[in-house]
C-alpha cells in the first residue's frame, strides 16, 4: 500500500477546557496520508507519551511553548517508525523519536525535521517504553533537574513527589546513584511499596494515609531537613516540604500536577510558607527540559547505561488505541497511572 491509499486518525482540539479536558474538547477526524515532499519524510506512529505538560498546552496563555490551537492535530511526543523518506538521514525502517501529534501518521517537511526534534533512535539501548520514559523526556527532565538544578551531594537528603511517576521515578533512582538518601511521597500503598522495594528509595510517604500523614512522614524519615526537594505536584505538598527546609536547600520545580485541572486553569495562590526560602538560605528554581536539548545524548548516554548494568528500571503504564486518548491523558491528574503512561497507537 502507497502512502496515498493511507488514511491518517488525528485527535484535534475542539474547544478549551476550563477544568478536565474530556471528550467533547476533541475532534476525531480523518484524512488521507500523502507522500512526503523532497527532503521530508513520513512517521508512522507506534506510541505516544502522555505527560502532565499536555494540559498546559490547552491553555491559552503564555508559556514556555505556544498553546494548541483550536483545530489543531493535539502535540505529543513519541516514537514511530519511517514508512516512506525522501531524506538521506532517514531510511524506511528507522526508528524515530520527536514531536508526532495525537495521530497514526505525521508526514514531516525538511525544515519541520529539526523543529519537531525528529532523530533516530536505537531500540539496541533501550525499549520503545524506555525511550519516552528514562531515555525521554520524563528522564532529560529528571537528569537535568537534579543534577544542574540540584545539584546532589553525597549523603543530602533528596525528597520528590510524584515519586512513582515518569520524572520522580527517574530522579530518585539517580539520586541514589549519586549516594543521597532519597523519600518519596506517592498516593497509596502499592506505589510507596514499589519506590521502596524496587527502585531502592529510603522510604516513601503515603499522601493517602489520611490528613497529616506527608507532615508525619517528612518528620520521620527527614530529622535533618530536606537538602533536595524535587516538585512535581505542588499545592499543599510543596507547603509542607517548604517547612522541612535544610540550611542552603535546593527545590527544582518541574510541576505542578495537583494544580492543572483548577477553575480557568490558573493554579492556587503561591505557597504560604515561601519564607522558609529566606531563613534557610534556599533557592527554589524551575526546570524546563527543552533548554537541555544539545545536552540530551549526554544523559542519554549515561542513563542508558544504568539501564544495562541494571542501576535503573523504566516502568511504563501502557493504554491502547488512539481512540482512547480522552481518558487516557486524565489518569495522569486522577493518579490512576502507575509508571510512566502512554498510548499505543499501532503495535511494533
Amino acid at each position: 500500500m502507497t502512502a496515498n491509499q493511507l488514511t491518517n486518525r488525528q485527535v484535534r482540539l475542539a474547544k478549551r477546557p476550563e477544568t478536565t479536558a474530556t471528550r467533547e474538547h476533541w475532534n476525531f477526524t480523518s484524512e488521507p496520508v500523502g507522500e512526503p515532499a523532497e527532503g521530508g519524510v513520513l512517521v508512522k506512529t507506534l506510541t505516544l507519551s502522555l505527560d502532565p505538560a499536555m494540559r498546559g498546552w490547552l491553555n491559552d496563555a503564555k508559556s514556555y511553548i505556544p498553546p494548541v490551537a483550536i483545530g489543531e492535530v493535539m502535540r505529543a511526543g513519541g516514537v514511530g517508525r519511517v514508512v516512506a523518506s525522501k531524506n538521506p538521514a532517514f531510511a524506511v525502517g528507522d526508528t524515530v523519536y520527536g514531536t508526532l501529534g495525537v495521530q497514526e501518521y505525521m508526514l514531516i517537511e525538511q525544515d519541520q525535521i529539526k523543529r519537531n526534534g525528529l532523530v533516530k533512535i536505537d531500540l539496541r539501548a533501550g525499549t520503545i517504553g524506555q525511550w519516552l520514559n528514562v531515555l525521554g523526556m520524563p528522564g532529560m527532565t529528571g537528569y537535568f533537574g537534579l543534577m544542574d538544578v540540584g545539584q546532589p551531594k553525597p549523603g543530602e537528603t533528596v525528597v520528590i513527589s510524584g515519586a512513582a511517576g515518569a520524572v520522580g521515578q527517574t530522579v530518585g533512582q539517580l539520586a541514589k546513584i549519586k549516594g543521597c538518601r532519597v523519600v518519596g511521597i506517592a498516593g497509596g500503598a502499592a506505589k510507596c511499596d514499589w519506590v521502596v522495594k524496587e527502585l531502592g528509595f529510603d522510604a516513601c510517604i503515603d499522601y493517602k494515609a489520611g490528613e497529616g500523614a506527608v507532615r508525619a512522614g517528612l518528620k520521620e524519615h527527614c530529622p535533618k531537613g530536606v537538602d533536595i526537594y524535587f516538585d512535581n505536584v505542588g499545592g499543599e505538598i510543596l507547603d509542607q516540604v517548604l517547612a522541612k527546609l535544610a540550611r542552603k536547600a535546593r527545590i527544582i520545580i518541574c510541576g505542578a500536577i495537583s494544580q492543572y485541572n483548577n477553575a480557568n486553569s490558573m493554579p492556587a495562590a503561591g505557597p504560604r510558607n515561601y519564607l522558609s526560602l529566606l531563613v534557610n538560605r534556599a533557592r527554589m528554581e524551575g526546570i524546563v527540559v527543552f533548554d537541555y536539548a544539545d545536552r540530551y545524548h549526554i544523559a542519554i548516554a549515561e542513563m542508558a547505561g544504568y539501564l544495562k548494568d541494571g542501576r535503573m528500571k523504566s516502568k511504563e503504564d501502557t493504554v491502547k488505541g488512539i481512540e482512547t486518548f480522552p481518558e487516557a491523558l486524565n489518569k495522569l491528574f486522577a493518579g490512576e497511572n502507575f509508571g510512566k503512561l502512554m498510548l499505543e497507537v499501532a503495535a511494533d
